[in-house]
């Protein structure tokens, strides 16, 4: 009996301690199916990778959060897909509390440009991995959404602020935000035509646009119908993004 009792308690310990030395949690969404590097994951008992679709919703992803004590979370895809994830931080209040890395499908990643990660695969996940984490303005808008690279109107019309400072009024052949250093977001909109355009920068917290039907583009995803009214601001917490940087 004590023998059994012996084999069990040693079972358990080993148990505890394969989860303990796990300190990885990565998804591997579908657009990094190809990326070089998948086999390494597989070789760290310290990694515990589990492949999700693209854009991972709440049922791919809050069963993971729920189990996160203390380990980091890396996303592997497109910037699409670390913003579902981020979306699942926040819904479930875990913004502060989990360091999230990022390992880029596609080298002209806005969110790795506007936050100086690095695109090379090897690189990136290197960073990822094992980097320090940054907090950084999470950006939100007032349509349930998060905003980690860019998001894009096209031409329109209309009137824009950034926090107090009008930036726009009449006709903008584009409008530009992202996430910046700082106060939170930048805000860049264009005017002109094909040859000749100049481009107007500002800083801010927040920015509120009213416009005539527009289409708006979040992270390289449309929004499912246009609008005539958004805001983008920043969230009371910062992301823990992990950017090999103090």
């Amino acid at each position: 009996m004590n023998n059994a009792r012996t084999v069990r308690a040693k079972c358990r310990y080993v148990s505890l301690a394969q989860e303990v030395a796990v300190a990885v949690v990565v998804l591997v969404c579908d657009a990094a199916e190809n990326l070089p590097g998948q086999l390494s994951l597989t070789e760290r008992s310290d990694i515990e990778p589990h492949r999700v679709p693209s854009r991972p919703d709440k049922a791919a992803v809050d069963p993971l959060l729920a189990r996160l004590d203390g380990q980091r979370l890396v996303v592997m895809g497109s910037d699409a897909d670390l913003a579902a994830v981020v979306l699942r931080l926040l819904r479930t209040e875990r913004v502060a509390d989990v360091a999230i890395g990022y390992v880029p499908v596609s080298p002209h990643s806005a969110a790795a440009a506007a936050w100086d990660l690095p695109v090379e695969p090897g690189r990136a996940l290197d960073t990822a991995l094992g980097g320090e984490p940054d907090r950084v303005p999470l950006i939100r808008d007032d349509n349930g959404g998060v905003l980690v690279g860019r998001g894009e109107f096209g031409a329109l019309r209309g009137v824009g602020y950034c926090d107090d400072d009008r930036v726009l009024r009449g006709l903008a052949r584009r409008v530009r935000v992202t996430p910046g250093h700082g106060r939170g977001l930048v805000v860049e909109v264009t005017h002109g035509g094909l040859f000749r355009r100049n481009t107007h920068t500002t800083f801010g917290r927040a920015f509120q646009l009213g416009c005539l039907p527009s289409s708006v583009v979040r992270d390289g995803v449309p929004h499912e119908r246009a609008v005539t009214r958004w805001t983008w601001y920043r969230h009371t917490e910062d992301l823990r993004l992990v950017r090999g940087q103090t």
